[in-house]
């Protein structure tokens, strides 16, 4: 029986912690009389991408992605539609995706959960032929996600700089959403497209998505001012989105946003140009994944009164 083929993929320039062990681990947590295991090093934008298109072509039975939310992302969207497999280390300041599947952010946990080979398929996003696995959107989001790019300071506290620091500079503006025959007209701060809960930090732009049902759980947030943003910052952390009176929610697969003009997107955090139409829609079950099995309450276990940094907000105010 011929062995199974795994390629590791590595951004050597990704979060912040020491890469050198990767390889070692990896390699010892298959067995060599089953597998056969190359590793490979990015080295500029998309290399991921086109390593990974050639471990389709020659039919490798996983790919792992060892990095952060880019180099994920490079990787999984040559992956959709074929029976190919991926795998995560999460490596990022974000790790969207592999948060909102459960997956450790421990590096040997996380290798762990490859070992295991618990497979589940799950859905992924297309807003005008740009593929994404946890969000998209326009709006702030995407003004932030601009700004983010350039930040020294990773992880929540430089997001949550981020976010206080924009809202001075931020306008909001008019979108026209369409879906499933319906047509609403709104000023919006946010209009984000989710996949998956988050949009990595633990920020919940949509605590209630499932990666496994076939929608996105669109969420628009009317124009909200500086001092009502601490509020929807806390909010957005506990998993209390939900629970703001300026926060429109809709369920759907397929979504026309329309705009006055042309301007940014963010896809899974990452800023594009994108005019002024964006049709976004959701592949069902196109994305196979090595992941922790499903919990039936995955949006329960941590609850937000129990976070240690904001819970304490949680409770006083009621959020």
């Amino acid at each position: 029986m011929a062995k199974k083929k795994v390629c590791v993929i590595i951004n050597p320039v990704s979060g912040t912690g020491a890469k050198q062990s990767i390889p070692e681990k990896i390699v010892s947590a298959f067995d060599p009389k089953k597998y056969d295991v190359i590793i490979r090093f990015t080295g500029y934008a998309d290399h991921a991408t086109e390593i990974t298109k050639n471990a389709v072509k020659e039919d490798y039975k996983y790919v792992i992605a060892a990095g952060g939310d880019g180099t994920v992302n490079e990787i999984a969207k040559a992956l959709v539609g074929t029976p190919c497999v991926l795998g995560i280390i999460p490596l990022g300041s974000g790790n969207g995706l592999a948060r909102d599947l459960n997956i450790s952010m421990s590096i040997d946990k996380s290798i762990e959960t490859i070992s295991k080979g618990v497979k589940r398929n799950i859905d992924y996003g297309i807003a005008n032929k740009h593929i994404f696995f946890c969000t998209c959107g326009v709006g702030f989001d995407a003004f932030v996600s601009e700004k983010f790019a350039d930040e020294k300071m990773r992880g929540p506290i430089g997001y949550v700089k981020n976010i206080l620091e924009s809202v001075i500079d931020f306008k909001s503006e008019i979108y026209e959403l369409v879906y499933d025959g319906k047509t609403i007209k709104e000023e919006a701060f946010v209009v984000t497209c989710a996949n998956a809960s988050q949009y990595g930090n633990e920020a919940y732009i949509a605590p209630g998505a499932d990666m496994e049902d076939g929608k996105m759980n669109v969420s628009l947030i009317k124009p909200i001012n500086a001092l009502e943003m601490p509020q929807t910052t806390i909010q957005l952390f506990t998993k209390n989105l939900h629970k703001n009176n300026k926060v429109i929610q809709i369920l759907t697969s397929e979504l026309l946003i329309r705009r006055s003009r042309s301007g940014a997107m963010h896809i899974d955090g990452e800023s594009v140009d994108a005019g002024k139409e964006i049709n976004v829609k959701i592949v069902h079950k196109g994305l196979y994944v090595l992941a922790p099995k499903k919990k039936k309450d995955e949006d329960e276990k941590r609850p937000a009164e129990n976070d240690p940094i904001f819970g304490p907000f949680t409770r006083w105010f009621g959020l």
